[in-house]
């Protein structure tokens, strides 16, 4: 039987107290950044400007259907007015996902000590995710497109996760939601044939999203090291599921319906689009890179991550 000698708990302690103080050094960089470029979307966007005719609400080739043989039949119209409901579904899965960041994020901050920046930043960037999910509602409103949540089966599953879930789990869905559509939305802003209010929401989500995907990443990474095995074999199996989850719940099958489109026709054709299967995997690369370098994509997991389609 092995037992730990007196040095070894030395260093475990040296190794634990250097851990909690990286943790506050990136802590204070971000809420520095914060202070300096952070944005109130009611105030930065013009929200009364009329949309531009022929522009895009996102870009043609992130539009679900681009190149499929149902595409290659719709008019210019149509494919525009698809963006604009496709945008509304995004936006709608982001505040479906930020609401569940948010709690996520309070319960990992709820026996912490709350005068660390740690605890300063994760309550700033709950801040940063009301504005996000306020701002999101506003741009489906002013597109005149319903809001669409997710399947009541999402719904709910997203209630059991964010009930279960350990620290780890938290921060690696917390980077599945937030790098995917940060890549996307890194395409969109700078795009000119996208509506000018489209751009600067992406673009203020961009910049603010870029310090949670910081913190998160600190944090995971922190935590796969830490965390008891079964914790980690746990985040494993959740970030698999979710990672299903999220796959299927990107787009809601209701904006074909609503811009006159057979709705099993269109899922079946995005369901078999090599273009589609790239975007999703090239969107995912960074994020499962990372996962794979810090030990999350093990076992069943990895496994589950490939039936998702989010890996090659």
């Amino acid at each position: 039987m092995t037992t730990m000698t007196e040095a070894d708990a030395v260093e475990g302690l040296r190794d634990a107290l250097g851990l909690l103080k990286d943790r506050e050094q990136v802590a204070e960089r971000l809420l520095d950044s914060s202070a300096k470029h952070s944005f109130d979307p009611d105030k930065e966007l013009d929200w009364a400007a009329p949309f531009e005719d022929g522009k895009w609400f996102w870009p043609p080739e992130l539009v679900s259907l681009y190149g499929t043989p149902m595409w290659q039949r719709m008019s210019e119209e149509q494919r525009i007015d698809l963006s604009r409901h496709e945008a509304a579904a995004l936006a709608s899965l982001g505040i479906w996902f930020e609401l569940i960041l948010m709690q996520l994020l309070v319960r990992h901050v709820y026996d912490k000590a709350a005068t660390s920046a740690h605890v300063r930043y994760a309550l700033t960037e709950i801040e940063d995710e009301c504005r996000h999910s306020k701002m999101f509602a506003r741009l489906i409103t002013r597109g005149e497109t319903p809001h669409y949540p997710v399947a009541r089966v999402h719904h709910n599953l997203g209630r059991l996760f964010k009930t279960i879930s350990t620290t780890p789990g938290s921060f690696t869905a917390t980077l599945l939601g937030e790098e995917i559509l940060d890549w996307m939305q890194r395409l969109t802003f700078p795009d000119e044939r996208v509506q000018p209010l489209v751009r600067g929401v992406t673009r203020i989500h961009v910049v603010e999203e870029a310090r949670h995907v910081r913190y998160a990443r600190e944090e995971l990474r922190r935590q796969m090291v830490t965390a008891p095995r079964w914790s980690q074999e746990f985040t494993r199996l959740t970030s698999g599921e979710f990672a299903r989850v999220f796959s299927v719940a990107f787009i809601n099958p209701e904006v074909y319906t609503n811009v006159g489109l057979d709705q099993r026709t269109a899922v079946a054709q995005v369901k078999a689009s090599a273009h589609r299967t790239e975007i999703m995997q090239t969107g995912a690369k960074r994020l499962t890179d990372f996962l794979d370098d810090i030990g999350v994509l093990r076992g069943v997991g990895r496994r589950m991550w490939r039936s998702s389609g989010l890996l090659a």
